[in-house]
């Protein structure tokens, strides 16, 4: 006889005994080096679902690049080191104070370029006049273009920047594209954009891709989201914005009537360099071909203006989390005001409690975001905080639907700015490979703030009297979207 008691015994205990071997296990190998958040949402899901937890930590439970992509990262660091050693740091300008001259030293101890002096900066928060102007731009070129964006469509909104590049090729000029693969894979033109790249001739490589039987692999949620555009080394552009129609064109955007607003910013000067660097970087990690168009070292481009500006690059390939230092950093060092705008928006521990610090400071903090969301999970995980921020004192402005506020990017007091790609979320922290711009300027500064009077104008304000009117599903979904959110 089969199956008797004794066999089905053993085959209980087995079970037992496994999943007592995998509880300990957990305890024992998910907690190191990764934040108590991050550590005990993959706790929780390992003791609640034993092997399809154990089977996602396998996955996607490593937030670091593999080995080799690492050791090229360490290679590639080096010789921007290296290339950009002439590169003169900007002087300290008058009324520097010595908490910002420390700032600049963390990052540059973190893997940011040098903070250079004599910019020219210039806000663009128009979403087809960005893409316009970057066609005009590209236009102009007499030596090379460098492309990389973390989605890059061609589309109606984008047909005008795609002819530049054909136009550019066609004069002699080399095109470099980076386009992130998993961002762009199930987009609705993806095949299209890759053919038109190459009927054009111009030279294109996919980020982070995941190609198996190419023998390209990597934790499959990591993403290149940066965006960025340098030409001759002259100009750059870099921000929030993709190379696609402002709809994404997603049917369930288009359905929806959602639309995205960002915002760029175009530099003249030798920060140009910097923005150089962070290209020329990623395009070596994806192709192994390090790129030297004007010589052995990187060009300093002209003295234009009057900004100090200092490129911060950040992503799983560096040790730490660079731009959630910078953050941190800053947020400490604000005395009057701080403005945010991010559209993902799930702060860490150290984040939220540097907000919540601010305001019982006396800092007054404002946070602009979107009234909808275009991602559930990351939608709810974010306005999980929202009551915490209410009860600190944060004022929260809701951007109207149907459109929803991209641009990243926040000042503190009167002269100090960021902005980029980067998220004030897990995700951009972790597990995105991000660039950002640090600007002191008090003229820069009043361009981002005329921006985000515009963005309040086109808002609510989200007062405590209306959250506490929020129905228990909504506050259950928040909370458990909340937990997801620290899986990295």
């Amino acid at each position: 006889m089969r199956g008797g008691p004794v066999e089905v015994t053993f085959w209980v205990v087995l079970a037992v005994l496994v999943d007592l071997a995998i509880r300990i296990a957990a305890i024992i190998i998910v907690p190191r080096n990764r934040r108590p958040t991050a550590a005990m949402a993959w706790l929780l899901a390992i003791y609640f679902i034993p092997y399809f937890g154990v089977f996602l930590f396998l996955i996607i439970g490593n937030p670091r690049l593999p080995r080799a992509r690492r050791r090229k990262q360490e290679l590639v660091n080096e010789y921007i080191r290296d290339a950009s050693v002439h590169l003169v740091d900007g002087a300290p300008r008058e009324g520097q104070p010595e908490w910002f001259t420390s700032l600049v030293r963390m990052n540059r101890r973190l893997g940011a370029m040098p903070l250079l002096a004599h910019n020219d900066a210039h806000l663009i928060d128009e979403y087809q006049l960005s893409l316009d102007e970057m066609a005009a731009a590209i236009d102009t070129a007499k030596t090379y273009v460098h492309i990389e964006f973390y989605i890059f469509q061609l589309d109606s909104s984008t047909a005008r920047l795609f002819q530049a590049m054909a136009d550019a090729v066609a004069r002699g000029i080399t095109v470099r594209v980076l386009l992130d693969h998993w961002a762009n894979r199930w987009k609705p033109n993806y095949r299209r954009t890759l053919r038109r790249l190459d009927e054009m001739g111009a030279k294109w490589h996919l980020m982070l891709p995941m190609q198996p039987l190419k023998g390209k692999m990597q934790r499959p949620d990591l993403r290149n989201h940066r965006k960025l555009l340098v030409i001759d080394g002259e100009v750059a552009y870099m921000g929030s914005q993709n190379v696609t129609d402002s709809s994404y064109n997603l049917k369930k955007n288009i359905k929806r009537g959602l639309h995205w607003v960002d915002l760029m910013v175009r530099l003249e000067g030798p920060v140009v360099s910097s923005v150089e660097a962070v290209f020329l970087t990623d395009w070596f990690s994806e192709t192994d071909e390090l790129v030297v168009d004007g010589g052995p070292a990187i060009a300093q481009a002209s003295e234009t203006g009057d900004l100090d500006c200092q490129v911060v690059p950040s992503g799983p390939g560096f040790e730490v989390e660079n731009n959630l230092r910078l953050f941190v950093a800053l947020l400490y060092a604000a005395q009057h005001r701080i403005d945010i705008i991010s559209p993902y928006f799930i702060p860490d521990e150290a984040l939220l409690l540097a907000i919540t610090s601010a305001v019982q400071r006396g800092v007054a903090v404002e946070l602009f975001v979107s009234e909808i969301g275009d991602q559930a999970m990351v939608w709810h995980a974010q306005r999980s905080y929202y009551e915490a921020l209410l009860r600190a004192g944060v004022r929260i402005w809701l951007y109207r639907k149907p459109y929803i506020l991209h641009t990243k990017g926040f000042t503190i007091d009167d002269d100090v700015s960021v902005i980029g790609s980067s998220n004030m979320d897990m995700r951009s922290f972790g597990l995105n490979l991000e660039i950002s711009l640090l600007v002191r300027d008090a003229g820069f500064v009043d361009e981002m703030r005329e921006v985000m009077e515009k963005y309040r104008d086109l808002s609510r304000e989200l007062t405590m009297q209306e959250w506490e009117k929020q129905p228990l599903r909504s506050t259950v979904l928040d909370n458990l979207a909340r937990l997801t959110s620290a899986l990295q």
